[in-house]
């Protein structure tokens, strides 16, 4: 994953991968017959770490608690790792191959029905937002230098603002376009 999120997946070699493990290209082409099988199979152990927070977010009666539990366990994910964040959102092979996963695509209707609600335009514009500013909020220069807690701090509280004005939009129903 750290080669990926250092060289995009395009700039990703077998070869390279290979190197990293200390086994051949030979090893790597046996276990995956492509980078795409690499690239799905990381990111399902880099997402299998919400999992569990999911499926117990899920059980929760109270959704705004609900809510609450799975965005403190997204937020941690993401400050965890950095980079493998700003490569799920942003390198355009992964977006790509993600977004032909039905198990991914059922993951994170799953992931934002918990966080946003129902599957509405606004919804899903929000869990969009959502998602690239905890992402950006990670990996920007402008943060580089925050420490891991500090930032944590910060995603939450403004990431709870966010969600707010949502609501807040929805309720009064107020209509700018």
């Amino acid at each position: 994953m750290k080669l990926i999120a250092d060289h995009g997946v395009g700039g990703t070699s077998l070869q390279m991968i290979a190197d990293a493990v200390g086994v051949t290209k030979a090893a790597v082409y046996h276990q995956f017959k492509t980078k795409e099988q690499i690239v799905i199979a990381l990111t399902e152990r880099e997402l299998g770490g919400l999992e569990e927070a999911l499926e117990a977010a899920e059980a929760e009666d109270h959704p705004p608690r609900a809510r609450e539990l799975l965005l403190d366990r997204v937020i941690d994910l993401t400050v965890e790792r950095r980079g493998v964040a700003s490569t799920l959102q942003f390198d355009p092979v992964v977006v790509r191959l993600l977004g032909e996963q039905e198990p991914f695509l059922q993951f994170i209707q799953r992931l934002y029905r918990v966080l946003v609600g129902d599957a509405g335009d606004d919804s899903r514009v929000l869990a969009a937002m959502m998602s690239g500013a905890i992402a950006n909020g990670v990996v920007h220069p402008l943060v580089g230098d925050i420490d891991d807690e500090t930032l944590r701090c910060q995603l939450r509280r403004i990431t709870r603002r966010l969600i707010e004005a949502a609501d807040i939009g929805v309720t009064a129903r107020t209509e700018f376009c």
